[in-house]
């Protein structure tokens, strides 16, 4: 065996394994409950600053006494003085704690404390010879003992089934998690900030549901006990919002969480965050256009570009986005042009010509044969912001008709890297026709359609009151923020993402 192998096999036989690791962890916080000095019994700490305070303000501050609190990410050097360094709220900064400031028993307490630990420092802002700035330790106390030792330094948490599993374990470990989630919250309050600047409500409306309606999704149902009757958990938030509408409330929205009994991929989760919107007298145009200005406005506060990358491609949000109908579309990068026929079986077999068949739960129409083939063919060429306008009325169940063709609705969805971002309608508000195609869904529903929606007799009530013109658009919070931190997963922005549980 080589010398190498022999220094190999001597430390892997001097380092202790997990289970030693965890019982020593054990037995110090033992010997300091024996002590009287039990952490967990510590209930409050008096924080006046934060690291990156420190840091960004040192030339004030420069010699002043502060408190931080947070935990120990790493300690260099065993003899009268060591380095430190503390992860707070709001980064890390450096600690040294010399036996000369803090005296040889609170020295020798500090020695024993372990990478994890939460602590507690009151010191005096300095910047070392080496130009860190740092914090020179007055007192040190422990504050919460970490009894699980962090992933190692150098190989960290990479694991994505582990960092989604443990995400508290992530954030700890990997600062460009924080920085996604922090990106997060800046865009829900953006997307408050500008409807409220609009002169929009925001509102709060069911979870639980005794129809489910508002979009074609498979709902997740659970039951009342008290009521003795089946709910649904919502799979959209638009028909209680227009029926607020109806009620003289005429710009209201609403960031919620929404469940759908569906797959899970890189862009689906079965729970996820939407903001619906309804503009009592706009269209979709009007709704494009807030659209645009939204996710264009965002990017440039947040990020402070409009240049962004994505899924490997580079994205330019500058405003002024392309708005094409389903149909030029399809045209363009198909061909195929359906505006040029109006038979069922003649555009079902224009479609079969390129390879796209329908599902065998769609009826054979026109308009179904137009939206596969953009499905299948069309929408994984979209990479820049591209509004996809008139969308068949045979997928589209709420949008109002468009007065020119009638097989068509004033809708659009808005596409970015194949990605759809947004979805929105010239809301329908004539109830014969809501519920004629109410009754169709009941119809796909009985035949198989476990996505196709039911009636709902009091939102046709609602509709014969008078809904106005309306607009109405819903955007996925989630992909939005995926685009926003160039994440291709949507568990990547979802702190805690459904999970198959272990066995």
């Amino acid at each position: 065996m080589s010398e190498h192998n022999n220094q190999n096999q001597q430390n892997a036989q001097a380092e202790p394994s997990l289970s030693e690791l965890l019982q020593i962890r054990r037995d110090k916080l033992s010997a300091l409950q024996a002590a009287g000095k039990d952490p967990f019994q510590v209930t409050k700490y008096d924080v006046t600053h934060h690291s990156n305070e420190v840091k960004d303000n040192f030339e004030a501050m420069e010699g002043q006494v502060v408190r931080l609190a947070g935990r120990l990410m790493s300690k260099r050097g065993m003899g009268k003085a060591i380095f430190a360094d503390l992860q707070d709220g709001g980064g890390r900064i450096q600690l040294y704690v010399r036996v000369d400031d803090v005296g040889e028993e609170a020295l020798a307490a500090f020695k024993k404390y372990d990478i994890g630990d939460i602590v507690g420092v009151e010191g005096d802002v300095f910047r070392t010879k080496r130009g860190e700035i740092s914090i020179k330790a007055h007192t040190i106390t422990l504050l919460s003992k970490s009894l699980l030792p962090l992933p190692e330094k150098f190989h960290g948490l990479t694991d994505v089934e582990t960092r989604c599993r443990q995400r508290y374990v992530d954030l700890i470990i990997n600062p460009e998690v924080r920085r996604t989630f922090e990106i997060r919250s800046a865009f829900v309050r953006h997307v408050r900030d500008f409807l409220d600047n609009r002169g929009y409500m925001e509102v709060e409306t069911p979870v639980l549901n005794t129809i489910s309606g508002g979009a074609t999704a498979r709902p997740f149902i659970t039951h009342h006990n008290t009521l003795d009757i089946d709910m649904y958990m919502r799979i959209a938030t638009e028909l209680h919002l227009k029926r607020l509408v109806v009620g003289g409330l005429e710009r209201v929205y609403e960031i919620g969480r929404i469940f759908r009994n569906e797959g899970m991929d890189t862009k689906h989760n079965p729970e996820f965050t939407s903001v619906e919107l309804y503009q009592a007298y706009a269209d979709f145009h009007d709704m494009m256009d807030l659209f645009e200005d939204l996710l264009s406005s965002a990017a440039q506060k947040i990020l402070g570009t409009y240049q962004i990358q994505w899924q490997g491609n580079d994205i330019d949000l500058t405003p002024g986005w392309p708005r094409l109908t389903m149909a030029e579309a399809v045209k363009q990068y198909t061909g195929l042009d359906f505006m040029a026929i109006t038979d069922d079986a003649e555009a079902v077999a224009l479609a079969a010509s390129i390879g796209v068949e329908l599902p065998e739960t769609s009826p054979a129409t026109w308009g179904n044969a137009l939206y596969e083939v953009f499905d299948q063919k069309v929408e994984e060429k979209l990479i820049q912001p591209t509004f996809i306008t008139m969308h068949p009325v045979d997928v589209s169940p709420l949008a109002k008709r468009s007065p020119a063709d009638p097989r068509l609705t004033e809708r659009f969805e808005l596409f970015i890297c194949r990605s759809e971002m947004g979805n929105a309608f010239s809301e329908l508000n004539d109830p014969i026709d809501q519920k004629q195609r109410f009754q169709r869904q009941v119809e796909l529903r009985e035949n198989g359609d476990e996505e196709a929606g039911m009636m709902d007799e009091d939102y046709i009530t609602a509709l014969e009151y008078g809904l106005p013109p309306t607009g109405g658009l819903g955007i996925g919070i989630d992909r939005c923020v995926m685009m926003l931190t160039n994440n291709d997963s949507i568990r990547e922005v979802l702190l805690f993402p459904t999970m198959k549980p272990l066995d």
